[in-house]
């Protein structure tokens, strides 16, 4: 009998248990991988359990990415040493760069694949077992589109939906288009099929993904396939809420803008990617914008959808940045006055052109500019928080998102620009996914609160799913397993957000 085999005797059915670092795509990815695995008949380990196969699902945007996954293998190097038949799995965007090197340096590794293979996880964890030693395997295309994959979704009421993966950019910062590969993108008629099965399920908002997701249709020859595409969810019943993540400025034409303003279900909140608001580092990051048009873009937004949350992402520090190139981002944040930020402090990753550029910038220069940014930031953020106090707000009950819920005897909610807002909980039983009626009665920099009476209480499909899966499953690990991608609560637009700062 194998060890793995004496593992399964004395524990039962194999338990699981996926580690995810990065941006939405990967979160979306591990859904996948926890699809895939479930269909091969392990479970999820009950939450501080250790798990008989660890996934790590990683992200090679950041420079201590390889730090902190080589310090995550190396603690769970004795436990595994000490539980015959567990097993350690490394995919993702470090995996499909490094490949050999994880093995070499963390030889208690059983599989390492890429970003373009998911679909053979089980497969090599199985061959892995049988054959007693490491399996690589990187594939260098897409094998197939990962919406063809089982999903376990940790949402009973949102999910994502990938629209088409890889990028066509070439950013000098950014390493994700060499490991992703070039756009592909799903057909129009597959991707509303998806939508239509998630709101059967009881669904009620999605958030379309996409590495670049309104460059959608550059793979299939239509330029106006994105905001066609927003119009077409507007036409799906039961479908209240769409999101999507995360655009380009390149390819924010006024059509997506139309989209957004014209689709009741498209909601008024959109995240677009700044990085710098100096031209000439614009222009040094490869980016096909400048300041002007991307003050542009916010002024046409703000226009058509007057209400809006407008959040992005920014790096602090790029190689060649002067005192003034950073005054210039400063003076967009100050213009555009974002609701929220996802800032970054530059950092250089081989393999991409900015690590060899001249003038990088000393980590003390950095830092400080890093937390001029932020301060600016969050003085704004507050201010534009506070315009919110008085107004009334439907909200879609979330679950999870209220670290304090519990002692505070409140709940926590998304307003349609995806603000979170804690509300006072009802006498009424609410669930996730129902919708409440509040008024704001005070603003924090990155939440708001509803202190008095809930007005309203509307009772949702989404609601009835959460709890119809919530009663079926309390002896299993709470999900949903379809044949289809999904997600958890697609994190606040930006949450794992462009984490990876290179949209």
């Amino acid at each position: 009998m194998s060890s793995i085999d004496r593992s399964q005797s004395a524990g039962g059915t194999r338990t699981y248990e996926v580690r995810t670092y990065g941006c939405q795509m990967n979160v979306h990815d591990s859904e996948r991988l926890s699809g895939l695995l479930e269909d091969a008949g392990y479970v999820r380990a009950p939450e501080g359990a250790d798990a008989d196969v660890v996934v790590f699902n990683t992200c090679a945007v950041r420079e201590n990415a390889d730090n902190k996954l080589y310090g995550n293998l190396g603690h769970l190097a004795p436990k595994k040493a000490s539980r015959p038949g567990m097993q350690i799995a490394v995919g993702g965007c470090l995996a499909q760069k490094d490949r050999d090197t994880i093995v070499k340096r963390a030889p208690w590794v059983d599989v390492v694949f890429g970003t373009h293979n998911i679909g053979k996880l089980p497969v090599l964890l199985e061959r892995a077992r049988v054959q007693e030693e490491a399996q690589v395997e990187i594939a260098e295309s897409l094998e197939a589109f990962p919406s063809t994959l089982p999903t376990r979704r940790e949402s009973a009421y949102a999910a994502w939906v990938s629209i088409s993966v890889g990028c066509n950019n070439t950013c000098t910062f950014c390493i994700v288009p060499a490991l992703r590969g070039k756009e592909k993108d799903r057909r129009p008629g597959d991707i509303l099929a998806e939508v239509e099965a998630l709101v059967a399920e009881g669904v009620s908002e999605i958030t379309l993904l996409g590495q670049n997701v309104n460059a959608y249709g550059s793979d299939i020859g239509d330029r106006e396939a994105f905001s066609k595409l927003l119009r077409a969810c507007g036409n799906i019943d039961g479908l209240e809420r769409v999101r999507f993540t995360s655009p380009h400025p390149r390819d924010f034409t006024d059509d997506v803008i139309a989209a957004m303003a014209e689709t009741p279900n498209a909601m008024p909140q959109l995240h677009m990617p700044l990085q710098s608001g100096s031209d000439p580092v614009l222009k040094a990051m490869r980016r096909s914008y400048r300041q002007e048009r991307y003050l542009g873009i916010i002024e046409k937004v703000r226009a058509a959808i007057p209400h809006a949350a407008i959040t992005t992402d920014i790096i602090v520090g790029f190689p060649g940045e002067t005192e003034e190139d950073f005054e210039q981002t400063l003076h967009v944040v100050r213009e555009a006055r974002f609701a929220q930020a996802f800032t970054f402090q530059y950092s250089k990753r081989p393999g991409t052109p900015a690590a060899e550029m001249d003038g990088q910038i000393p980590k003390a220069v950095v830092q400080e500019r890093y937390e001029r940014l932020v301060a600016l930031q969050e003085e704004i953020s507050w201010e534009e928080n506070k315009k919110q106090v008085g107004r009334t707000l439907e909200l879609m009950v979330a679950e999870g998102e209220g670290r304090k819920d519990g002692t505070t005897h409140r709940l926590s909610g998304r307003a349609p620009d995806n603000r979170l807002v804690h509300f006072t909980k009802p006498d009424q039983e609410v669930r996730p996914g129902d919708v409440v009626t509040v008024e704001v009665t005070y603003a924090a920099p990155h939440h708001l609160l509803a202190e008095g009476a809930v007005l309203d209480v509307r009772r949702t499909r989404a609601g009835d799913a959460w709890e119809k899966r919530n009663t079926a499953e309390q002896a299993k690990p709470a999900g949903v397993l379809l044949g289809l991608p999904k997600i958890g609560v697609p994190e606040p637009q930006p949450a794992v957000a462009s984490g990876c700062g290179c949209d």
